[in-house]
């Protein structure tokens, strides 16, 4: 084959390869763009401000995030990890010594069953009853806020997780235009060479038959 002809063939399909990955590339960058601003649409809507510094407790104050978003408005997945997991994970686990929703829902059943047997016993033990009604009610309660804790907890860290993909998305783009560029690149200095080469170089040319009967290393002798 000549060589014209196979450095054509290398850079063309080069500039095609090149085409597609900054076709993928435009596609992953609107992708990571749309995700990026959909996030912060949704969590700006929220209208949720993270503590200031000076009203930090000492344990809020371990966590280094929300030192770093101290005062501000949560707009980015970053952030909305830092108030799922700092911030109302760390209130969640106090709210019921440690019981999640389902948990402390267990928990008020075993309440209610000590009552309805303190209620049959004669004579009733009004001070235990008493005492039951009180920790049912304080527990109902508390399920209360784990219902809405652990909910808003966890469409926090789904917007996080949908931001992860568009940083990804983002990621994978930049990958794409530099190969893109590249290949580009690569490929007209193929066509440049193409054109410097002469129509008649061949590649991997045959070598010369041999003269028949005779041994080219003998030739000289």
């Amino acid at each position: 084959m000549k060589r014209r002809t196979l450095d054509v063939l290398f850079s063309v399909g080069g500039l095609v390869l090149a085409g597609l990955l900054l076709v993928l590339a435009v596609v992953m960058t609107s992708n990571a763009n749309f995700s990026k601003n959909y996030v912060k649409d949704q969590l700006s809507q929220q209208q949720i401000t993270f503590k200031t510094a000076a009203t930090l407790t000492d344990e809020e104050k371990k966590s280094a995030c929300l030192v770093k978003y101290a005062g501000q408005q949560l707009t980015t997945g970053k952030q909305a990890e830092c108030y799922a997991n700092d911030f109302i994970g760390l209130h969640v686990q106090s709210t019921a010594a440690g019981r999640t929703y389902s948990t402390q829902g267990d928990y008020l059943t075993g309440l209610k069953a000590q009552l309805a047997a303190a209620q049959k016993a004669a004579p009733p033990d009004t001070a235990k009853i008493a005492d039951l009604n009180t920790q049912i009610t304080a527990g109902t309660t508390a399920r209360e806020t784990l219902f809405k804790g652990e909910t808003l907890r966890g469409l926090l860290l789904t917007s996080f997780g949908f931001s992860v993909f568009g940083v990804k998305g983002g990621q994978a783009a930049t990958v794409a235009f530099l190969f893109a560029g590249l290949l580009a690149l690569l490929s007209l200095a193929g066509l440049v060479h193409a054109f410097k080469t002469t129509e008649d170089e061949t590649f991997a040319a045959p070598q010369p038959a041999r003269a028949a009967g005779v041994d080219p290393s003998l030739a000289s002798v």
